[in-house]
């Protein structure tokens, strides 16, 4: 079998490794794919979200299956063209897909069929925005609409913070169009987790279980990231908790799809807070996470395009989708700076890593070598049969990647840990 798989990035590393297991895989074309991934697949420079330019590809090269995995082509409707060519996918249409390209419609969804979420208002007014704001307690989460590369969503201490967000989104365009129109919420507490789960529109299968670690910083400090590591399972996310996310809202959020003719088919990201009334949601993505894909993966056991096939033609009911009972942990590398400022260019080099997995991200190629491309360039995964064996090797394989300016956080899974 010829895949195509859109994305470039650790996420799509991770995706790309585990469908190599397959052994009906011959080729796997990355568009565009990073330095990193070119020693899996075959990377093509056609960007994710040139949909007319994946479609022109596809045609010519005639895939048997394609994985759509980030959010934009998503939303733009990658899927939709690709089924249209008659190559069967893996990824919500754009239709199921604006559960994660808008947080208004989602909020919206969630209140029409009471699927547990934080109270909320939607403005594309600023100054009714800040004058709704003026009335709340502090602290306030405030989001932009629309896709915002995870980085849409301030959580506002002061009012002053509040005003000053509402102005940068609305009136600045930090976020560009997605932040014309913004979703004022009440701010959560308790753990939080993610789980990504396959569906077909007619079953839900959740995987295990992760938690995130978005701050640049030792001790969550510092600005929020696209992520700075994971560990899986999530210690917090009890077997008592995950039945009742299924009752009240994984099997909820499937039905409300298809209520609204949105049938959802592909992974759909539950972003949970496991707060004292209860677990909520606090954001629906229509794709696998990243980094939560890096530590997930790694432990599935099933045929992940097995079950990505079976999810494409409604058959997920057929399948039985199995998790080791061990742990793993991914400790992002990223360029010093990151999210902010940072150089590139630096070469990347590896020793032997054992049984640990390097999924790249922010990596390209130059004069022949790997060198490093982006913020956050790669993320070292290693497993074990407890959290803190995962933890413990997952670092020391850290110690075996090298380049310019490399730096990660030391204390990923600490905090699950003291769970």
């Amino acid at each position: 079998m010829k895949i195509l798989v859109v994305g470039g990035g650790g996420r799509e590393h991770a995706i790309i490794k585990k469908l190599l297991e397959n052994k009906n895989v011959e080729h796997i074309w990355a568009l565009p794919g990073n330095g990193g991934i070119a020693k899996d697949a075959e990377c093509v420079n056609i960007g994710a979200k040139d949909i007319d330019g994946i479609a022109e590809f596809a045609k010519a090269n005639k895939p048997d299956f394609a994985v759509v995995a980030p959010d934009d082509p998503l939303v733009l409707g990658a899927v939709d063209r690709l089924e249209a060519l008659g190559i069967p996918c893996f990824g919500p249409r754009a239709a199921a897909a604006e559960i994660e390209g808008s947080k208004i419609f989602s909020k919206n969804l969630m209140k029409k069929y009471n699927i547990p979420t934080a109270e909320y208002e939607t403005f594309d007014d600023l100054e009714k925005a800040t004058e709704y704001v003026r009335t709340k307690d502090m602290p306030i989460v405030i989001k932009a609409d629309g896709l915002a590369l995870g980085k849409g969503v301030i959580i506002a201490e002061t009012l002053e913070e509040a005003e000053r967000a509402l102005v940068m989104m609305m009136s600045e365009g930090a976020f560009g169009k997605s932040g014309s129109r913004v979703v004022i919420e009440e701010f959560l507490t308790g753990p939080e987790v993610s789980v990504l789960s396959f569906t077909d529109g007619k079953t839900v299968v959740p995987m295990v279980s992760s938690m995130d670690h978005k701050r640049a910083l030792d001790g969550d400090k510092g600005l929020n990231t696209g992520g700075m590591g994971t560990i899986a399972p999530n210690p917090y996310y009890t077997k008592e908790i995950a039945d009742e996310c299924m009752e009240k809202i994984f099997l909820p959020t499937m039905k409300a799809m298809n209520e609204e003719g949105r049938t959802f088919k592909g992974c759909l990201y539950f972003g949970l807070m496991l707060t004292p009334k209860g677990p909520k949601v606090i954001e629906y993505n229509c794709r696998f996470g990243d980094p939560e894909t890096q530590v997930v993966l790694p432990l599935m056991e099933s045929d992940l395009l097995d079950v990505m096939m079976a999810v494409s033609e409604e058959r997920l009911s057929d399948m039985e989708v199995k998790f080791s009972n061990g742990a793993a942990c991914c400790v992002v590398h990223a360029s010093k700076g990151y999210p902010e400022k940072y150089e590139t260019g630096f070469e990347i080099t590896e020793d032997d890593m054992g049984d640990a997995f390097v999924y790249y991200a922010g990596a390209k190629i130059a004069d022949g070598k790997v060198v490093t491309g982006g913020g956050r360039v790669l993320g070292v995964v290693a497993k074990g049969a407890c959290l803190k064996c995962a933890i413990d090797a997952a670092y020391k394989a850290s110690e075996k990647v090298h380049f310019e300016n490399d730096f990660y956080r030391k204390d990923i899974g600490q905090k699950a840990l003291k769970a």
